[in-house]
């Protein structure tokens, strides 16, 4: 009879070397003591003890504080370099990877008000994780590899007798056991528009086949108005992403996975450029990620987990919907590429208008299919 383990809850944990204090805080603290301890040695013999403490013990204190210190379970050090990244980039970014192009002059017009300067913000290039999104649904990560996002339904777990619910935790924990490379599983909660469901039953009611009936629906979407305009409707959505390295994965560990000793030895054997473009090697990846999202569909689908992977307008939308998750216009699969040409009919002869345009590459980034 097989006894239950228990799994420390510091499993990401990080090594601590000397001290109980990790590599990282090492570093920080003796790269910050060796730089004091040199400049004493260099001015002991002109500037006084009690002068050159001033500076000195800010900046050790500092240095301890971020090496120390922790907040929302993030070190401090960490902390600071996200806000400095963020502080130095760009607040106005589009989605261009062939680069930022100038308005056209017929937009810029009527987008630049008379008193406004005509300079403006300059974009800047959107930097993303995603390169772009095959017609399988295939993520393409660049020097990352490749990345297919899945659907997954959900199990009431509490309304499962105790042997029942063992035997999902069983049936989940085999599948745990059986990854070899990365999985994230992401539960994604957004708002709930109702409208579409409104608008049906309105069009549906009269041609139900009792009076009663078509009373019942309409009322049905009546509540259903009142219930959007009285209260935030949020739905909940489970992904699982499963994520597919370019050649052989580093060594990984059961608990705390990637060594970096292992990663650093696996990135000297990586070939010289840097990127594999190989044709042949990204399909092979590809085929590997296919096979664990099959393999993924049979261990999980014994315990009612029904897992449906995103075609490419799908997946294109989650990746949209994440980097902009408070946009009143939903991002889907049927609006506009960014390659597309959308013509539309003159309505007005005034000036230059022009009856058909092209979109222009550096306004029309944020719409499309392919930008992520």
């Amino acid at each position: 009879m097989t006894q239950p383990v228990r799994i420390p809850a510091d499993v990401d944990r990080e090594d601590t070397v000397l001290a109980n204090l990790t590599a990282r805080q090492l570093m920080l603290l003796a790269v910050t003591g060796i730089v004091l301890y040199g400049l004493w040695s260099l001015t002991r013999a002109f500037v006084p003890l009690p002068v050159f403490l001033i500076p000195a013990v800010p900046i050790g204190a500092a240095a301890v504080f971020l090496a120390l210190g922790r907040r929302d379970g993030m070190a401090l050090d960490r902390l600071m370099l996200a806000a400095l990244r963020q502080r130095m980039t760009p607040r106005h970014q589009v989605a261009a990877p062939e680069g930022i192009h100038p308005a056209p002059a017929w937009l810029a017009r009527r987008a630049t008000e008379p008193e406004q300067p005509t300079g403006g913000v300059a974009p800047a290039e959107l930097q993303l994780p995603a390169e772009s999104v095959s017609e399988t649904g295939v993520i393409d990560l660049g020097s990352d590899g490749v990345a297919v996002v899945a659907v997954c339904s959900t199990v009431n777990f509490a309304l499962r007798t105790p042997a029942e619910q063992d035997s999902l935790v069983t049936a989940f924990g085999r599948y745990l056991h059986s990854l070899t490379a990365p999985v994230q599983i992401l539960v994604r909660t957004e708002r709930l528009d109702l409208s579409a469901q409104i608008d049906e039953l309105h069009q549906r009611a009269p041609s139900l086949p009792h009076p009663a009936l078509e009373a019942a629906a309409r009322e049905h979407a009546d509540y259903l108005a009142q219930l959007g305009q009285g209260s935030d409707l949020l739905c909940r959505q489970v992904l699982l992403v499963l994520r597919q390295p370019l050649g052989p994965g580093a060594p990984t560990n059961a608990l705390s996975g990637g060594s970096p000793l292992a990663a650093f030895a696996h990135r000297r054997k990586a070939p010289p450029g840097g990127r594999a473009e190989d044709h042949a090697v990204r399909r092979a990846a590809e085929a590997r990620l296919i096979r664990r999202i099959g393999e993924t569909v049979e261990l999980l689908g014994p315990i009612g987990v029904v897992v449906t992977p995103l075609d490419a307008g799908q997946a294109t939308a989650v990746l949209a919907a994440a980097c902009n998750p408070d946009s009143p216009l939903p991002p889907t699969s049927a609006l506009a590429g960014a390659d597309d040409v959308i013509t539309t009919v003159a309505t007005t002869a005034e000036e230059d208008w022009p009856s058909t345009q092209a979109a222009s590459p550096s306004w029309d980034k944020g719409e499309g299919r392919d930008t992520l």
